[in-house]
């Protein structure tokens, strides 16, 4: 039920913002079923990444999802994700926690001050700065296992010149397809170590998530967001703290 409870919220956020999922399912993962850090931060990449890939099914009937976009920032956007997966695999859990924490404190920052805009048509698309921008986003994804969508859905907007909406649903594909490559390669050394993944817990969350997904996207589509980013603006804040607290004791 825990999982459950916390998969339907996760879904939820990555269906209103885009993002969210990885920083909302690692501390499910850790604190409420008490699962290893390193286990929590591989599984918490298949689960954002099929609760993504399940989601996106829907932006893609309905023709939201910007498949350049996807090209220019998702592809360099996995090359940076097997990287900053290797790293991870070397260092200790507790400073990729650390890190972990502090991308939740610059996430809330940032979701407290945005102003993103409905629509910059007139943008032209930079390609360089979206494959510069995906490769880095995607290292951050495999070494602290988030989706990384706090960093992506601006990118989208303010370089590529995409609506918001579509930025969204463009997100999701995106974070798919890195967190998905991510968890691979996490999966065989860890298996090989002796770790062991929860396929039941991790199968239920993303079959919740998806549904919190697709009711998100519904919620999101009919009400203003700027209160709702603020109030996961404010979780996001408390998080990065009890990360922080527990990673120091």
């Amino acid at each position: 039920m825990t999982a459950l409870l916390g998969a339907l919220i996760i879904g939820l956020s990555l269906g209103l913002f885009g993002s969210g999922g990885s920083i909302l399912t690692v501390p499910v993962l850790l604190y409420l079923l008490g699962q290893d850090p390193q286990v929590a931060i591989a599984s918490s990449l298949l689960i954002v990444g099929g609760i993504s890939l399940l989601g996106s099914v829907q932006n893609g009937w309905k023709r939201l999802i910007s498949w350049r976009h996807v090209l220019y920032f998702g592809v360099p956007g996995i090359f940076g994700t097997w990287l900053g997966a290797l790293a991870g695999l070397v260092v200790d859990a507790r400073w990729q926690l650390l890190v972990f924490a502090l991308l939740m404190a610059v996430a809330a920052v940032f979701m407290w001050r945005s102003r993103l805009p409905e629509l910059n048509a007139a943008s032209k698309i930079k390609p360089l700065k979206i494959i510069f921008e995906g490769l880095a986003v995607g290292a951050i994804t495999g070494f602290v296992g988030v989706g990384g969508g706090f960093l992506i859905v601006p990118a989208l907007v303010l370089i590529g010149g995409l609506s918001l909406p579509v930025g969204v649903a463009t997100s999701l594909v995106i974070i798919a397809m890195k967190s998905l490559v991510g968890f691979t390669q996490y999966y065989v050394p860890m298996q090989q170590a002796g770790y062991e993944f929860d396929l039941k817990v991790i199968l239920v969350m993303i079959l919740a998530g998806a549904i919190g997904s697709y009711a998100g996207g519904w919620i999101g589509r009919r009400l203003a967001t700027e209160k709702l980013q603020k109030g996961f603006a404010g979780f996001l804040l408390i998080m990065a703290i009890v990360v922080i607290y527990q990673s120091v004791l």
